[in-house]
């Protein structure tokens, strides 16, 4: 087999899901680094949402299996901490996906700009904490439906 592309690694790479959020992929949730040959070994790093993301190990495990799936044989995986993940990697596709699913993404203010849901701006904080770590419950007093915030880190 030739060695694909870097860009073409980063298509593939582009079709891995996020395990605890599927309707993102990976490259747009931010947290692949780099990729790139060192002779024949592909190199891949990978920042974790935070250091306890307890989804860390599904996520090289989706890596590891989409290339191998495609040919990769000689693979190495590390994780790159600094510079510490920020919710600014994610990409606006990304964001897009988030809010089209019914998840408000991060936004700068540090809380919802509006309901995935209906597009209301009257929002209260119901719990710091959501479905996963890196969410918050929020509910939308205009349809009066909850909601996902992916916070901002």
């Amino acid at each position: 087999m030739d060695q694909p592309s870097v860009d073409t690694i980063w298509d593939w790479l582009d079709q891995v899901p996020d395990p605890e959020i599927p309707v993102i992929s990976l490259v747009d949730l931010g947290i692949i680094r780099d990729v790139r040959w060192e002779g024949d070994v592909l190199n891949v790093a990978v920042t974790p949402t935070y250091s306890g993301c307890p989804a860390t190990t599904v996520i090289k495990f989706d890596i590891e299996a989409a290339l191998r799936d495609r040919g990769i044989e000689k693979l190495v995986l590390t994780t790159q901490l600094s510079p510490p993940w920020t919710t600014d990697w994610l990409s606006d596709k990304g964001r897009a996906a988030l809010e089209k699913f019914g998840i408000a993404p991060p936004s700068a203010k540090g809380e919802p700009d509006r309901c995935p849901n209906c597009g209301g701006t009257d929002l209260e904080r119901t719990s710091q904490f959501g479905s996963t770590p890196c969410k918050a419950l929020w509910r939308c007093r205009d349809c009066l439906e909850p909601f996902d915030y992916f916070k901002c880190i």
